[in-house]
């Protein structure tokens, strides 16, 4: 069984003092779950933070996007260079947040996520559909379409020691979440298209679930045999309730 990655998103949210206690207690809740993998990703302001608080623990720390080229005239981005001089290891790409209020393409998306792994960082790539697109039945034409515009740009060996991240957007933020099944089967389906460029790729492959994930659903969740961990949002800004779901997987 491969050892599951939980991370955090913490979205934009955070102070300095409330950030102290949440990392200071996540990394000793994480000193005593030792088959988990755990990062959390904070606002580019907290990152010096987090290495401060981290540094040293089996608690990992990233970011929650990146710019797609190495340096430039781009006012208020930040390259995936800046990210490693804080010891970044992870950076969420693609997020739906970031395509629905930013216009992010799944493109651009691929741009992000091979600058990400050019500076040795591990990209989480984030796939999904609205509920509208669910509804109407073109679920895996979604995601194939956000995943192969990675395929295409930089080969199917891009997944190699990368994770993607399934996050239906109607079950982010809402309550809602996928059931078991239903997120069995995106997962599944994403491994498929990945094996049918490369089957060695497609099972090494770390596939999270995100959307709504709570401490009394993680352990049903993480159970399905193609959900790899999570990517959690709101429940990673209590201690308790996301050291409860690491706990889970």
């Amino acid at each position: 069984m491969r050892r599951k990655l939980v991370a955090g998103n913490w979205k934009m949210n955070g102070s300095l003092a409330q950030n102290a206690g949440l990392l200071d207690a996540v990394r000793g809740g994480m000193a005593s779950i030792p088959n988990v993998d755990c990062a959390v990703c904070v606002p580019f302001p907290y990152l010096p933070q987090a290495q401060q608080r981290l540094a040293g623990s089996s608690v990992k720390w990233g970011a929650q996007d990146v710019h797609q080229l190495e340096k430039g005239a781009f006012t208020g981005e930040v390259s995936a260079a800046m990210l490693r001089d804080f010891g970044c290891s992870h950076v969420i790409v693609g997020h739906s947040e970031r395509r629905a209020y930013y216009g992010e393409s799944s493109r651009l998306v691929a741009e992000k996520f091979l600058a990400a792994q050019k500076a040795g960082i591990t990209p989480i790539l984030c796939v999904g559909e609205t509920l509208e697109q669910r509804e109407n039945g073109t679920t895996e034409a979604v995601v194939a379409e956000q995943l192969d515009a990675l395929i295409q740009l930089g080969g199917v060996g891009a997944l190699r020691n990368a994770v993607v991240a399934y996050e239906p957007v109607w079950a982010i933020g809402t309550g809602k979440t996928a059931s078991s099944a239903q997120a069995q089967a995106v997962h599944a389906f994403i491994r498929q298209r990945v094996a049918s460029h490369d089957s060695q790729i497609a099972s090494g492959l770390c596939i999270l679930y995100g959307g709504s994930v709570k401490a009394n659903n993680a352990a049903e969740l993480f159970a399905m045999p193609d959900i790899d961990g999570g990517l959690i949002g709101g429940a990673s800004l209590v201690a308790d309730e996301f050291l409860a779901i690491c706990r889970a997987g």
